[in-house]
């Protein structure tokens, strides 16, 4: 897994400044590391939906999906994959270890494993799309609980119909954080139509008012869905 050292730059708040040789070298120290520890946690299921009252329903399962975003993102598919992915405990622990002993390096760290656990779920979001057409389906790009007004409160139903704590031992909080830290949940839209290349909204997204991307006249990472 290829790790974006621009990525891993930006979310350490760098904006197109020159960097120095010792962040360069512990950048670079990290990424080693977290390829070294992570290993492929990852699930992700296809449901059949419906739609009903305005909510979005899983076939066979007691699972709705509420909010308006996320019924508008799925107004147009027949079915939706739910995925979870996460970079597991060991990451998290390292993370607070260096917290201890190195401030800088933990801080470094932490962002190499935010670009790593983004190029996870990037990763199992192309194995869902490959799945999609070889089925004949578009996708939408994935769509996260926090999105809009998609409650994060869904998450232990989410993990509890992927069965997340036993098979790559992925739970929430009582808060609905996902524990280990480094995880993702989202929902990819199945659809026979193309997929509109303005479906994409920022404004849909929680964190539009202080997105780094925005700032700089950029798009996130999701924009290359549809490219």
């Amino acid at each position: 897994m290829k790790l974006d050292e621009k990525e891993i730059l930006r979310y350490l708040g760098y904006n197109h400044q020159k960097i120095d040789l010792q962040t360069n070298n512990l950048i670079k120290e990290c990424i080693k590391e977290i390829k070294e520890l992570i290993h492929k946690h990852y699930i992700y299921q296809i449901f059949d939906i419906e739609k009903k009252y305005h909510h979005i329903h899983l076939k066979n399962t007691k699972l709705f999906l509420e909010g308006i975003d996320i019924y508008n993102h799925l107004f147009h598919s027949e079915k939706c994959a739910i995925l979870a992915v996460t970079l597991g405990n060991i990451i998290d622990k390292r993370i607070k270890y260096y917290s201890k002993i190195n401030l800088t390096k933990s801080l470094i760290f932490d962002a190499c494993a935010t670009t790593a656990i983004e190029a996870m779920a990037d990763n199992t979001e192309e194995e869902i799309i490959t799945y999609a057409k070889q089925n004949n389906y578009h996708t939408t790009y994935r769509y996260s609980p926090g999105y809009g007004d998609f409650p994060l409160s869904i998450q232990p139903e989410i993990l509890k119909i992927l069965d997340t704590e036993r098979k790559i031992g992925l739970t929430v909080t009582q808060d609905f954080l996902l524990l280990p830290r480094k995880s993702i949940t989202a929902i990819i839209g199945f659809q026979k139509d193309p997929v509109s290349l303005n479906s994409k909204n920022c404004k849909t997204c929680n964190l539009y008012e202080t997105c780094t991307y925005k700032k700089e006249g950029n798009h996130c990472g999701y924009k290359k869905i549809n490219e």
